[in-house]
C-alpha cells in the first residue's frame, strides 16, 4: 500500500518541480590553485610554484630552507605514498609534489598522520596537527570550592 505524503501544497509543488527537472548528475569541480590545475602545478618548476604561494610561505622558500627541512623534502619526494613520513617540521609549506602522500606531523605529544589533499597547497603542515586538545570537564572534585561542590539531586 503506497504511503501518502502529508504536507503543504507548497511542498507538493516543490516535489513536482524537482521531478520535472530530473536529477542532474553533479560533476565534481576540478581543483585549481590560482587558476592552475594540479597537473600544471606539478609540471612547473619549484620557483614558479613558490611565486604562486601566499607571502608568508613564499618568504620561507626565498630565505632558504635549512638542512632539516631539505632532508624532509627529499624523504617525502622519494616516498611512494604508502608509508607516512614522520617529521617534527611543522613550518614547511605544502607544495603540489606533496599531494597524495602521507605525513606524520608531531604535535608535541604524538605523531598525527595526515594525507595531503590538493586544497592544502600553500598552508603549513602544522595547521593540520593540532597541538591543543579540547577541555572535557567532569563534575566537581578535589580542589573545588565549597559553593561549586553543591550538586542538586535529580
Amino acid at each position: 500500500m503506497p504511503q501518502e505524503r502529508t504536507g503543504s501544497a507548497k511542498a507538493a509543488r516543490r516535489r513536482m518541480r524537482k521531478k520535472a527537472a530530473g536529477t542532474e548528475v553533479r560533476r565534481k569541480k576540478e581543483f585549481t590553485y590560482r587558476g592552475f590545475t594540479l597537473d600544471e602545478l606539478r609540471a612547473m618548476t619549484l620557483q614558479d610554484v613558490v611565486d604562486l604561494l601566499p607571502a608568508r610561505a613564499r618568504r620561507s622558500f626565498v630565505r632558504g630552507l635549512d638542512d632539516e627541512r631539505l632532508t624532509f623534502l627529499e624523504k617525502l619526494r622519494g616516498n611512494g605514498g604508502e608509508e607516512a613520513v614522520r617529521t617534527h617540521c611543522r613550518d614547511v609549506p605544502i607544495l603540489p609534489d606533496f599531494v597524495g602522500k602521507k605525513v606524520a606531523i608531531h604535535n608535541g605529544k604524538e605523531f598525527a598522520t595526515v594525507e595531503i589533499k590538493p586544497e592544502m597547497i600553500g598552508h603549513y603542515l602544522g595547521e593540520f596537527a593540532m597541538t591543543r586538545k579540547e577541555v572535557k570537564h567532569s563534575g566537581p572534585g578535589v580542589g573545588a570550592t565549597r559553593s561549586s561542590k553543591f550538586m542538586p539531586l535529580k
